[in-house]
């Protein structure tokens, strides 16, 4: 079974039945995305479960629901299936009833998305619990996990890839590993034996500064400089010659603080930022009213067919304005961080195009910076809203790939792009 796994995935795979970590309460792996951790963790935590446990209960819990299917379980279940064991999932119950030599058990999905979320998995009694990306979970979820497992001999399994230095997570558990009886076990992508030499180097060429050391040396290090510090003007270009196969636009609504909107064209499998709408009332000394900004939106779309709308979820009376007036709308997906991270790799990969016409959005680019007077990751809120538009689009795009319709897909896999 051991075959093909490096040393530290094979720790990872056995570390609950190895006599040098039965003093261990759990495991945590942390380090380089793509460095195999994910799928480790989880059949290991399949195996131990199964191993030593018969009708007890289990938390497998991700950023979402959605997550834990589709970055745990869609590579973890053909595993176990191989192995033997008899994986049925109860997807309307968000279960999974697994059996393997004579004993059976329960495993939950839970999402950890924000604080209102530990209240989903408060009052169950579990044998282990499994946290995949446990640094993009609010404290309190976290906290709410490991405080349910109380079955005798119950385990804490905990993942995620490297944030700042300053986030609670790193503070409390990975520097903390050794005062709370916690296996740390540190991962690059030269421990993921699936991977080539070329795609190590590809991802190697496709982050730069603090991202880079997080995401591929696997250090904990704060956020510096420009945000999308790779972009320059250079790679603006005007959009190809004919009629765009479908068009969209994205909008950051603003009153006291600018207004920014894009028209999105796609040719072939890229969308081009072609024309843009940006309203500054301090600068123009007067606001505008939602009847007015819908007026400027209809002349940015100039009667192309705009197929949706994709708006800033807090701009209530702008949204229902819009849909008034017969607008497909779509509310923005608004977790700042993962969407700069998409924002960055569709840009980066070229999936994404601006073009010279949209010169506010190219401007706030070249300003768009870190705050790195914050102990986490946070963005100066200035110079943002074409940026904050640009971003919306771009999560919104993944979303739609990945067929979520409802409140948005937390990311692309944290920094797997």
């Amino acid at each position: 079974m051991l075959r093909g796994f490096s040393e530290k995935q094979k720790r990872v795979l056995t570390w609950w039945c190895d006599p040098a970590f039965q003093d261990r309460e759990a495991i945590l792996c942390d380090g380089a995305v793509r460095s195999g951790k994910t799928t480790c963790m989880g059949l290991g935590f399949f195996c131990w479960a199964m191993a030593r446990f018969h009708r007890k209960q289990f938390a497998l819990c991700g950023r979402s629901v959605g997550s834990v299917r589709r970055n745990l379980l869609s590579s973890v279940r053909p595993l176990l299936e191989e192995l033997g064991f008899q994986v049925e999932e109860k997807r309307s119950q968000n279960l999974l009833e697994v059996a393997f030599g004579g004993r059976e058990n329960t495993f939950y999905l839970f999402g950890g998305k924000d604080e209102a979320s530990a209240a989903g998995i408060q009052g169950i009694t579990l044998a282990g619990a499994l946290l995949d990306e446990a640094a993009l979970m609010p404290r309190s979820f976290v906290e709410q996990a490991a405080a349910r497992c109380s079955v005798e001999g119950s385990r804490l399994w905990l993942s995620c890839n490297p944030e700042s230095p300053g986030h609670w997570f790193y503070q409390e558990w990975v520097r903390k590993a050794e005062e709370k009886r916690v296996l740390y076990v540190h991962f690059t992508m030269r421990d993921n034996p699936a991977l080539s030499p070329e795609t190590i180097l590809r991802y190697e060429r496709q982050f730069q500064g603090g991202f880079y050391r997080r995401f591929v040396l696997g250090e904990w290090v704060a956020a510096e400089g420009l945000v999308y510090g790779f972009f320059h003007r250079g790679m603006a270009r005007p959009a190809p010659p004919g009629e765009a196969e479908e068009w969209r636009v994205s909008c950051d609504y603003g009153t006291v603080n600018p207004a920014s909107f894009g028209l999105w064209g796609r040719w072939g499998g890229v969308w081009y930022r072609v024309r843009e709408f940006y309203y500054d009332s301090r600068r123009e000394g007067r606001q505008r009213t939602d009847g007015e900004y819908v007026r400027d939106l209809e002349r940015l779309a100039g009667g192309r067919d705009i197929r949706r709308v994709i708006v800033d979820p807090s701009a209530a009376s702008f949204l229902e304005a819009l849909r008034r007036e017969g607008w497909r709308v779509v509310k923005a997906d608004n977790d700042v961080l993962s969407g700069i991270r998409v924002t960055a790799e569709l840009l980066r990969s070229g999936k994404i195009v601006i073009c010279p016409a949209c010169g506010d959005l190219l401007r706030e680019i070249e300003l768009y910076r870190w705050d790195e007077r914050q102990g986490q990751d946070r963005v100066r809120k200035e110079f943002d809203h074409a940026m904050d538009e640009m971003r919306y689009f771009a999560v919104d795009l993944v979303r739609e790939a990945r067929g979520q319709t409802g409140a948005a897909a937390g990311f692309v896999e944290r920094g797997r792009f």
